[in-house]
């Protein structure tokens, strides 16, 4: 019956037959001359060929153990234990790095708010008021915006001397300058493109006729500080909103009555694209961040300048 023999050169396993047995000849797998023993040889298969199953035959077919495959097997199995590995982590990792881009976008806008704020003072140094939130021909129809005031003390006297204040702002002149919106009132949290001619700041329009409903900003009205009988601190000075105006348009920004609600007649306020809430200027410059559930009362007391209302810490 044929018996197993392992060539000591190349350890391959072969089936000898028995009429070979005690004779010497080549070895199938490396070619060097072995003798096969004449005495008894083990009829069981050999420790690696019985661990991974007999697939020679009895006419002299030979099996060595696959050893690459199984480095293949371990290599592959390490290999995907690292991608899930990393892909655990990634996973784990990007609502970090989520949150600390939004922290990144929200300093910056409020950077833009604290220059925009800064120019604003600036401008009452130089002409004793506010800007106004827009010029108003005789008849009442908008003109021109606050922000186009304000570009002289954004650093954008170029822009401003482009502007044409004698023609309408939606002339073809005035229209080519709406296309060169600076970038200090464009928040970054925001979905508009770059180029936009679209902001998300804006000042809330007051009624001079009503003095419930007054604000620092009102049409052909520039309100000096010595008017905020409120207090800078307590006066809103420009607000986000999370629907957008065109920069120039100086009948875009919301009126008083839109403060706290959502109508279609134009932007409410506040509201922006961060997480909670978002971010004002105040009449002392400095920038603050109010909540979204904050109450629309204390909102309408914010902005008027002098209501009369006790002043209590609305940053509660």
């Amino acid at each position: 019956m044929p018996v197993w023999f392992t060539c000591p050169h190349c350890g391959r396993a072969t089936h000898v037959a028995d009429e070979f047995l005690g004779k010497s000849g080549p070895c199938a797998g490396c070619g060097r001359t072995v003798t096969i023993p004449a005495g008894p040889v083990p009829a069981s298969a050999p420790p690696d060929l019985a661990r991974f199953g007999d697939r020679g035959n009895d006419t002299g077919a030979s099996y060595a153990p696959p050893e690459s495959s199984t480095w293949m097997v371990i290599a592959i199995v390490l290999a995907l234990s690292c991608l899930l590995g990393v892909g655990v982590l990634v996973a784990l990792l990007m609502p970090a790095v989520g949150a600390s881009r939004e922290a990144a976008r929200r300093m910056h806008c409020m950077n833009n708010l604290k220059q925009i704020a800064l120019a604003m003072h600036n401008y009452h140094d130089v002409h004793g008021g506010f800007p106004a939130a827009f010029i108003a021909d005789e008849e009442g129809r908008p003109l021109h915006s606050w922000r186009v005031a304000l570009l002289p003390y954004l650093e954008q006297q170029r822009l401003y001397d482009q502007y044409n204040f004698n023609e309408p702002w939606d002339s073809p002149n005035n229209l080519r300058v709406a296309q060169q919106m600076p970038p200090v009132f464009s928040c970054p949290s925001a979905p508009a493109a770059p180029g936009s001619e679209l902001t998300h700041y804006v000042v809330v329009v007051g009624d001079p006729a009503n003095p419930q409903r007054q604000s620092l900003f009102m049409p052909n009205h520039w309100t000096k500080i010595s008017q905020v009988l409120d207090g800078t601190s307590n006066t809103l000075l420009v607000v986000e909103t999370a629907d957008p105006v065109r920069w120039t348009q100086p009948d875009s920004d919301p009126t008083f009555d839109q403060v706290g609600t959502r109508v279609e007649a134009g932007p409410s306020v506040p509201g922006s694209f961060h997480p909670g809430g978002a971010n004002v200027a105040m009449a002392d410059g400095s920038v603050q961040f109010l909540p979204d559930d904050m109450d629309p009362t204390r909102l309408q007391l914010l902005i008027q300048p002098a209501d009369g209302q006790p002043i209590y810490d609305w940053r509660d």
